[in-house]
């Protein structure tokens, strides 16, 4: 018997002997009294001493998982796991990591409920509502779309938010919804973009969406202004400037104020014939009329520019380039413009502050980068020069390889299209 009992034992006896002395002889209830009294007193003690001993062992065995884990023995950690569950049954952290291990053994149906028994203890865990979505998507459950979507909001885990993404992708393409991956693919591209995988789900989200979009208004109104504006573009990504600038010019005629066109018009114009002065004064015509249709822009303000210098007024373009940049100082068509004027001017050490812009908003210009290194050696800084020689090079290699295998895709394509299916073919030709 301790100290603490042998106190609350003469505590007792003396509270005893006062009953006897007041002539109350109340043996029985002071015998339970005091029995009770041991008991609260035990159990407290027994509570306090196992309380702590409970949460000494369950983080023993937290670390001893933790350990199985780096020794990539899953079987043994999922053993610790369960018996930290036998200790506390609402313990997120063990759950969590029975459902991680589950998932990673392509065990959906036995990773689900741990994952949905942490989740329900601590709400907070990003990671595993990430993994649960993604058991509920391939087990079929179509909520799974929404468990995805708050997840990938809020992942910092860049693997896993990559996994996510593409799941999610793969889910709006099952549902027919196309357009709602958009955003999750821009950010995936925004965070990868040098992942070959998330370029090429890019592109052929893209090209579907335009695709459709394309399809629709040709249904809709396959006559319309914006139907031929499209048709020119399309021409304008093919290289023919000479047909693409045909249906601009038929767009006008249905819609002579239709947003864009002008502007889009005289890019055309100045691209098929730069040297000559009477189609330079077309397009600046038509420039003059995006302004007044669309208002000004750096856009406009770069080609008003590019027309001076074609002229040969140094001051003029300097005006619309300058007046470019103060509306965007992010445009590399600007900048590069300014960088032009201040070399023609001899002006190196100006003229390197915006080829400098230009490279570092626009890694892949070509242009800029030989740019900076005629600078760089008329400033005589002959390493820096050679860097961006070699940039240009790699640059220009890179296109190159890039035009190659677009010829040969084009080229394939014709070829084809040329070929008549075998069941269009005459029979009588053997």
């Amino acid at each position: 018997m301790n100290d603490f009992q042998v106190r609350n034992l003469h505590d007792s006896a003396c509270t005893r002997d006062a009953f006897l002395s007041a002539g109350v002889n109340h043996r029985p209830l002071w015998c339970l009294a005091f029995v009770i009294a041991l008991l609260v007193s035990a159990l407290s003690m027994m509570a306090a001493q196992t309380a702590p001993s409970r949460a000494a062992q369950i983080q023993d065995h937290l670390r001893k998982a933790g350990e199985f884990l780096k020794a990539n023995d899953p079987g043994s950690a999922a053993k610790e796991f369960d018996a930290v569950l036998a200790l506390d049954p609402r313990n997120a952290e063990a759950h969590a990591n029975l459902g991680v291990i589950a998932f990673f053994q392509h065990d959906c149906g036995k990773a689900s409920p741990d994952l949905r028994k942490a989740l329900a203890i601590d709400p907070s865990l990003t990671k595993t509502q990430a993994l649960l979505g993604i058991c509920e998507l391939r087990m079929g459950n179509p909520a799974a779309g929404a468990m995805l979507e708050k997840s990938f909001a809020k992942l910092q885990d860049k693997p896993l938010q990559l996994q996510v993404g593409m799941e999610l992708e793969n889910f709006y393409d099952r549902q027919g919804e196309p357009e709602r991956a958009v955003a999750v693919m821009q950010k995936l591209v925004d965070f990868n973009p040098d992942d070959v995988n998330i370029l090429y789900l890019a592109q052929r989200l893209y090209r579907e969406l335009a695709d459709d979009t394309l399809d629709k208004l040709a249904v809709i109104g396959p006559g319309s202004a914006r139907m031929q504006q499209v048709i020119a573009e399309r021409l304008v990504n093919a290289g023919d400037g000479a047909g693409a600038g045909e249906h601009y010019r038929k767009a006008l005629e249905i819609d002579p104020r239709l947003p864009g066109v002008h502007f889009e018009l005289a890019q055309v114009i100045l691209e098929s014939a730069r040297g000559n002065r009477s189609v330079q004064d077309e397009a600046e015509k038509e420039l003059a009329t995006a302004i007044s249709v669309d208002g000004d822009s750096a856009g406009v303000e770069c080609e008003l520019g590019a027309i001076a210098m074609m002229q040969g007024d140094l001051d003029k373009a300097h005006e619309h380039y300058a007046r470019a940049f103060s509306m965007n100082p992010e445009s590399t068509q600007a900048q590069l413009g300014l960088a032009q004027i201040f070399m023609a001017r001899e002006k190196p050490q100006e003229a390197r502050k915006y080829l400098e812009m230009a490279v570092k908003g626009d890694p892949l210009n070509g242009a800029a980068h030989y740019r900076l290194a005629s600078t760089y050696r008329n400033l005589q800084m002959p390493d820096a020069a050679q860097k961006e020689l070699r940039l240009f090079q790699e640059i220009k290699e890179t296109k190159d390889q890039v035009r190659k295998l677009y010829r040969q895709m084009k080229s394939q394509y014709h070829d084809q299209s040329a070929e008549a299916p075998d069941d269009e073919k005459d029979p009588t030709n053997n």
